[in-house]
């Protein structure tokens, strides 16, 4: 061994000068990330605003492999559910990390409308958030008020140490954040439908998000989102949403797919934003078709 690399580098040569040349690289500062860096994907804000149709998962289980999966397979945003799912803030980080690495964008929906959950659902660094059961103006600007550093609203400064910010590695973080961040309010209660145009004039609110479900339960009508009723309202509000122009303070559609509403449905009546399934009932749907496929012979 050491022949070979004698002949390589003469041993008289190896003196203290050139060991110091060659160890130079180690010692130099390395450089920040660019800019390129942190934004080679596009935001969802980014693609509504070029046009783009989204199509999206809700994530129930909180499992990193299924929302990984679910971004493999194609989805353009995955809904981390923290509103209904059994996870926590550690939990849906991973679920962010495995969206990001499978080339998606992650919705946090929260809890509630309040600043501690906002707060710290925004500190993981999803690309989305959203809000349940927004009724008025004033809860949508509350809301919006959670997601912007003062002056301009409420919530806690630590972008210097969190994921939002790449953990400070990010310089542009605090000029591009507002940018970058989708914020989606829904509207799933007869209350809601009333004040929908309040709520869609909200500054900084981007989405809307329907909730047919609850607004059939507002309506008394908790096992029947199908009637008449439930779809006259969810009209209303659909109008009003599609009537307002997102560029100049009017807010994209999401929705929900339903028995009653496929998701080319809501496509064909102007939705920007469909979540075409949920990750708990698809997987029990496969299971219980493997299982009687095997015992029943049913196909």
């Amino acid at each position: 061994m050491f022949s070979r690399i004698s002949r390589r580098i003469p041993f008289q040569n190896l003196n203290r000068t050139s060991v110091l040349h060659r160890a130079q690289p180690l010692l130099t500062k390395p450089a920040a990330p660019s800019t390129a860096f942190f934004s080679s994907q596009r935001s969802l804000k980014t693609r509504l605003r070029e046009g783009e149709n989204l199509y999206g998962l809700f994530l129930l289980s909180f499992s990193p492999e299924m929302a990984e999966i679910a971004s493999y397979a194609g989805y353009d945003f995955i809904v981390v559910d923290m509103e209904h799912g059994a996870g926590g803030v550690r939990e849906a980080l991973t679920c962010i990390r495995a969206v990001d690495a499978a080339g998606s964008s992650t919705v946090l929906r929260v809890p509630d409308n309040c600043q501690a959950w906002t707060k710290k659902a925004l500190d993981l660094g999803p690309d989305g958030i959203m809000f349940p059961m927004i009724e008025t103006g004033k809860a949508a600007s509350d809301a919006v008020s959670y997601c912007r550093y003062r002056p301009d609203g409420l919530r806690g400064c630590a972008y210097s140490i969190v994921r939002d910010s790449k953990f400070g590695f990010d310089e542009e973080y605090l000029r591009n954040y507002t940018d970058q961040l989708l914020i989606m309010c829904q509207i799933e209660s007869k209350e809601g439908v009333k004040n929908v145009k309040d709520i869609v004039a909200v500054d900084g609110m981007d989405c809307v998000m329907m909730g047919p479900r609850d607004l059939s339960a507002s309506l008394g009508l908790l096992h029947d989102p199908g009637n008449a009723k439930v779809k006259s309202l969810m009209r209303t509000a659909e109008t009003a949403v599609i009537a307002s122009d997102p560029e100049n303070g009017g807010a994209y559609l999401a929705g929900m797919a339903t028995a009653q509403d496929k998701p080319v449905d809501l496509r064909l009546r102007g939705y920007h934003m469909i979540i075409g399934a949920t990750d708990v009932p698809l997987f029990k749907k496969a299971v219980v078709d493997d299982v009687k496929s095997f015992k029943f012979g049913c196909s």
